[in-house]
Parts: C-alpha cells; sequence; structure tokens
C-alpha cells in the first residue's frame, strides 16, 4: 500500500509516517500543507492520501478543499480525514461528491497502528470507514431524532458496523450471527431506506451517508 502523509505538525507527520513504515506500509510522500499535499500526490499517485482536516494557511477546511480535489481528479485515490475535534460535515460533503474510498478518523485513534492499517485498507478496498466513536454518539441519541425511525434495533447496530467499515463478515463477528443473518438484516436496511438496487457496495455508502445526516 502506498500512503501520502499531510499534515502541519511535524510531530504528528513524522510519527506517522515511521509507524506506517514500521507496518510495512510504504509512505511515498509527505507534506504540511494543502498545496504540497496535492503536488505529492500528483508525482506519486498513492492508494490513500491521509489528511489533516485543518491545515495552513488558514487552519479551516483546507485539508478537506484538498481531499475533495484528490477524489475528483485521481479517482482511485483514497482519503482518509484526520481531526481533532468530531465535525462530521467534512465527511458527508466528502461523501456527497465521491461516495466510497472515505475515511474519517479521530487523531486519538491513529495511535493504534492496527487501526489506522485497517482503516486504510478498508478505504483502498472502496468503502468509508468513520471511527467508532463518533458512530457511538450517532447510535446513542433518541430515536425521534433522527430519519431511521423505521429500523430495528438490531438493523441500526448493523448499519453502525458499516458505518464503521465492517463487512457483512465482520459484522457477523461483531455480532456473533450468522452471515445470512446479517445479509437478510442488511437487505432490510437498504429497504427500509429505499435505496435502489446500484450495486451492494454503493448502497452501503448511501446507507451510511443517511445515518451520518440523521
Amino acid at each position: 500500500m502506498r500512503v501520502v502523509v499531510a499534515d502541519d505538525a511535524m510531530l504528528i507527520r513524522e510519527g506517522l509516517t515511521r509507524l506506517l513504515r514500521d507496518a510495512d506500509v510504504t509512505v511515498v510522500g509527505k507534506a504540511s500543507n494543502a498545496d504540497e499535499l496535492l503536488q505529492r500526490v500528483a508525482l506519486s499517485t498513492p492508494d490513500v492520501a491521509i489528511v489533516d482536516v485543518r491545515m495552513p494557511p488558514g487552519h479551516s477546511d483546507e485539508g478537506v478543499v484538498a481531499a475533495e480535489r484528490i477524489r475528483a481528479e485521481y479517482p482511485n485515490v483514497g482519503v482518509l480525514l484526520l481531526s481533532q475535534y468530531v465535525d462530521l460535515r467534512y465527511c458527508t460533503r466528502l461523501l456527497d461528491e465521491h461516495p466510497g474510498r472515505i475515511g474519517y478518523l479521530l487523531k486519538e485513534r491513529v495511535s493504534d497502528i492496527a487501526v489506522l492499517v485497517d482503516a486504510l485498507e478498508r478505504i483502498v478496498e472502496g468503502e468509508c470507514v468513520i471511527d467508532p466513536t463518533i458512530v457511538a454518539r450517532l447510535v446513542e441519541r433518541p430515536r425521534s431524532a433522527h430519519s431511521l425511525a423505521a429500523l430495528s434495533n438490531r438493523e441500526r447496530e448493523v448499519l453502525a458496523l458499516m458505518a464503521e467499515g465492517h463487512s457483512n463478515q465482520g459484522i457477523s463477528a461483531q455480532l456473533v450471527l450468522s452471515g445470512k443473518t446479517v445479509e437478510s438484516h442488511v437487505r432490510q436496511i437498504f429497504a427500509k431506506l429505499d435505496l435502489p438496487d446500484t450495486g451492494d457496495q454503493h448502497r452501503r455508502v448511501l446507507a451510511v451517508l443517511r445515518f451520518l445526516r440523521s
């Protein structure tokens, strides 16, 4: 796997680079701002760009703007957004225009290299990966507060795990359910959310997007 790391904080940038290389991930470029990131992606065409949401010069959404350009100009390059804060506007913004190959993790999560590499692998496979902390907060909200009231409790659990990037097999292991049972729950989720049959992978992303917006 080939990765570009973009973060204006040198300690984070170099720390991530070392962790990734120790895990046999090839870091093909590093960047301290959005312009450098775009240059590195153009030169090396990585599998995934790891991008800090807030980058120079404004430290607002420069990383997200760069990520949008990457997904538009290099469809095969995934993006993993890193943030110190929980703000799903950036993730949903990307998913609206470029479903799939998107991740959003809190920075505190990436110190666990196994979690980071797993997220990168899922993104390369075309999935979207949302930080479990964020998913848990969404699940805990009162049901009346969102548009997923038609789903059963079990279906909401399955959808939450889908949002974390788990495959049906992974959901089976997490919930101790048979593969056929999980497939049935996933079909019910698609039906209740009125998602047309345009391929299961695309529908999974649309279901997760509905979940994040709710």
